[in-house]
């Protein structure tokens, strides 16, 4: 198996484009207020100061030292620094806006990590907040990619490291379930069944669905069907024609896609591709 094929994030990245926006960079100094309505997620790098989390219906969150807080799910929420010495990167991303994408859902609410346990993260967080603190040409350009970089390893980070205890990123750290998901990633048109998914993982039939409900919170099927659809997406976005979007997907011809796709998203492949026409690669 080559390098690319063990790779847990790779398909999710290939089929699922990240793109961040930087939109402050260095002191904060008035309340910041963010909307839940451009379907993006946030994240926000405290390299100094005191700082107030507010969202509706949570209590309030104050943070003290250099953290990193994100939320994968579009969320409404403010910021208030409590000093003059509040020093923050903050931006949006998402991995394709509209699209059924499963790390979108991977983790509910705000998530916070002292950055003194994000030591893989030190070097392009350093780069970050030294571009953030300098202005020179191309600075916006670098700035988002820099964050994009960080989002990565990020992701790689909560994986490897186990950081989680449910949710798919807590399903891709474990040893044997990462298998299962990583074949469907990797070949969806596999006409995949619930024993052949418990032989990659190298689990019981039965071990293998109750252990990636606990973790995962779905059904092994139910995830490939939500990650195909996803594809699917992706590629219509992309302006791949249906029938070939069917083979590529695993379903027999374009009508049984348009079924799947219909019951999933609401409306058929055709009307969504038309609705997001304006998105379409060249």
């Amino acid at each position: 198996m080559s390098l690319l094929q063990e790779d847990r994030l790779v398909s999710i990245l290939e089929y699922f484009s990240l793109k961040s926006r930087v939109f402050q960079a260095g002191p904060l100094c008035h309340t910041a207020r963010f909307d839940d309505g451009d379907g993006l997620g946030f994240i926000h790098v405290l390299k100094q100061g005191n700082l107030k989390v507010e969202m509706v219906g949570q209590p309030t969150t104050r943070l003290e030292e250099p953290c990193l807080f994100f939320f994968m799910e579009p969320t409404q929420h403010v910021l208030k620094p409590q000093d003059d010495q509040t020093e923050m990167v903050c931006a949006s991303f998402d991995f394709g806006t509209g699209l059924k994408n499963p790390l979108a859902f991977a983790l509910a609410g705000m998530q916070i990590i002292k950055l003194t346990n994000l030591p893989s993260l030190a070097i392009s967080l350093q780069l970050l907040f030294a571009e953030a603190m300098n202005k020179h040409s191309g600075q916006q350009a670098l700035l988002d990619r820099l964050m994009e970089v960080v989002l990565i390893q990020l992701l790689r980070e909560l994986i490897e490291r186990n950081h989680l205890k449910t949710g798919l990123l807590a399903g891709m750290a474990d040893p044997k379930l990462s298998k299962a998901i990583t074949a469907m990633h990797d070949q969806p048109a596999q006409a995949w069944t619930l024993e052949g998914l418990a032989d990659v993982a190298g689990m019981s039939r039965a071990r293998f669905a109750t252990k990636f409900r606990e973790i995962v919170g779905t059904t092994p099927g139910n995830y490939l069907s939500t990650w195909r659809i996803g594809i699917a997406q992706s590629l219509l976005k992309r302006g791949k024609p249906i029938p070939l979007i069917a083979d590529a997907v695993g379903y027999a011809n374009a009508s049984a896609l348009s079924r799947a796709f219909s019951t999933q998203i609401g409306i058929s492949p055709a009307k969504w591709k038309k609705l997001n026409a304006t998105t379409l690669s060249s």
